[in-house]
């Protein structure tokens, strides 16, 4: 039997407020900004008009005009020289770097992200959507599970039931939501464009030193490529129903919390520490408790089936058509790993041994 966490009724409530995640939203920010203010205007209009600026090769020209020339100078300095605002002294992925991780930063600056646009028309603005509608379908989850950490310190069987039954739900929700890609992402454009832009510098053996940021460092820096593992949403259910990773997997997944906000990565460590549903649903004998525990968790196995057989069909088999057809209407991906996701792991491996650790929670009665 795993060991009773203790001191259970002294535990303090577990809030989502302080971790700057919103009840209706989850991790979403609730009001994100349309424009940035004025100061920023020449990233905008550049961020405006970036697929045009990609496709006739403009892109360089125009970040060098309102780049300052000489980017040796770390940015504050360069800023200051020259009266401008840091944000036009320094890239934006480097920024967003930044703003995660100094949540309490302007608001504008925290939502940077919310700019940034690439080529790929219908299917980027569908990939955008359901992403959104999957962190959208997620919120009521963590509520939930909020709500189950804190009736195990009240205690309270029948609120931590109605906990359970929710976070089955949403997770459930999340899984429809994620069937969307379907209706809204071409796999053809996902592999042949998307990906490419998620991919990132980190295990890509298209840039196997990394990639040399001009007036941040002088040595090459790797960074991950965006992922699902950079999400909150996994790794606090994880956390909270107690799956357990393959060393290879959990070191991965531990890596990704460094592109989290650090409130949200604050919640994760706070579920870790909180007191254990599985050694109180086990303590208890309470088989109610143990069935919609269970049905959770195969709720999160499913999800992650079925997120298996989206990168089947958009990384997979749209890997051996694109090979297949030889030329294409598309433009041709540089030369990355088929097999590896945009985080830069060995993609099918990891998400099976995920999977499979997933339903290896499933908690079993007390003989």
């Amino acid at each position: 039997m795993e060991p009773q966490s203790q001191n259970l009724k002294t535990a303090p409530f577990l809030t989502l407020g302080r971790f700057h995640i919103s009840e209706d939203y989850g991790f979403l920010l609730p009001n994100p900004l349309r424009e940035l203010p004025g100061h920023y205007r020449p990233w905008m209009e550049i961020a405006n008009r970036l697929p045009q600026l990609i496709e006739n090769h403009q892109l360089r020209a125009q970040v060098n005009e309102i780049l300052p020339r000489n980017l040796a100078l770390p940015f504050v300095e360069v800023s200051r020289n020259l009266g401008l605002p840091p944000i036009l002294v320094h890239s934006d992925l480097v920024l967003v770097n930044w703003a995660t991780r100094n949540p309490g930063g302007p608001l504008e600056i925290r939502n940077l992200d919310t700019i940034v646009s690439f080529p790929g028309g219908e299917s980027l603005r569908g990939f955008i959507l359901v992403t959104v509608l999957v962190e959208k379908a997620a919120a009521p989850g963590i509520k939930a599970l909020v709500q189950a950490v804190n009736a195990i310190s009240q205690p309270s069987p029948d609120s931590l039931f109605q906990a359970l039954q929710q976070l089955r739900v949403s997770i459930q929700d999340m899984t429809g939501a994620l069937g969307q890609m379907h209706d809204y992402v071409d796999p053809d454009i996902f592999y042949a464009v998307i990906r490419i832009f998620l991919s990132g510098w980190k295990d890509n053996p298209a840039l196997p030193v990394g990639l040399v940021y001009e007036g941040v460092s002088k040595e090459p820096l790797s960074y991950s490529g965006g992922s699902a593992a950079q999400s909150t949403i996994l790794h606090a259910f994880d956390e909270f129903l107690g799956v357990r990773h393959s060393k290879q997997s959990a070191d991965f997944l531990h890596r990704m919390r460094d592109y989290m906000p650090p409130s949200h990565r604050a919640f994760i460590e706070e579920i870790c520490v909180a007191p254990s549903v599985r050694a109180h649903i086990l303590s208890s004998g309470n088989g109610q408790l143990l069935t919609a525990f269970n049905q959770c968790v195969e709720s999160l196995a499913a999800l992650r089936t079925y997120h298996l057989a989206l990168v089947t069909k958009y990384l997979i088999t749209a890997a051996s058509k694109a090979k297949a057809q030889g030329t294409s209407h598309l433009p041709r991906p540089p030369r990355a790993p088929e097999a590896s996701g945009t985080g830069g792991t060995a993609i099918m491996s990891f998400l099976k041994s995920v999977r499979d650790k997933t339903l290896e929670a499933r908690l079993h009665p007390s003989a």
